[in-house]
């Protein structure tokens, strides 16, 4: 049963990084941008127009203020972007890999701050004896910054990576097992076309 269990998690492991790898990461890509943009939003309603902190929630964090102010919503948010990253890095072959890697150990530290922000707002012992929960990287930045500050960080590498996957070099496009490369434009078309 155990390995009927592993079988079929390799088998869904393996559709993942190679028939389902582009539908995967659009999907994957378009929940990290939105994500993104949430952040952004969030500095813009406190820096342009002014509005304070807890006024400042987001698009979705208006209708919805708990996405804003539930550990449990951001834990589960940056545990699912870490799996992500794991599960999806087989797909990357050359440049794309190590960008992509640097993406995930990006996310691997936030999820980390996401867990010891979770473990306070669960046992209300609070680092260094504040009143809410606090990240280490809290203690130097504001959390609306630092959590933009690290999902931009997370979001460009990733970016860069995706371009590099969606355009490969001729070697990294023959180490592919995935149909993520765009289409590849042959030399004799290209001087049909009047193409350097």
């Amino acid at each position: 049963m155990v390995e009927t269990q592993r079988s079929g998690w390799k088998a869904f492991s393996e559709r993942l990084n190679t028939d389902w790898h582009k539908a995967a990461l659009m999907l994957y890509s378009v929940v990290v941008v939105a994500h993104w943009a949430e952040h952004l939003a969030q500095a813009f309603q406190i820096y342009a127009l002014g509005w304070s902190v807890p006024e400042a929630r987001g698009v979705l964090g208006m209708p919805f203020p708990w996405l804003v102010t539930s550990e449990w919503m951001h834990y589960g948010y940056a545990i699912l972007m870490m799996v992500s990253f794991i599960i999806l890095r087989h797909g990357f072959v050359g440049r794309s890999k190590t960008w992509w890697k640097v993406a995930m150990w990006i996310q691997v530290w936030h999820h980390f701050e996401h867990l010891l922000l979770l473990l306070q707002a669960l046992t209300g012992a609070n680092l260094m004896g504040g009143a809410k929960p606090t990240s280490v990287a809290q203690l130097l930045i504001p959390r609306v910054e630092l959590h933009l500050f690290y999902n931009t960080l997370v979001t460009i590498p990733m970016i860069i990576a995706m371009v590099y996957h969606l355009r490969p070099s001729a070697e990294e496009r023959a180490m592919m097992r995935c149909a993520c490369a765009l289409r590849q434009v042959e030399p004799a078309a290209k001087a049909k076309a009047g193409v350097a």
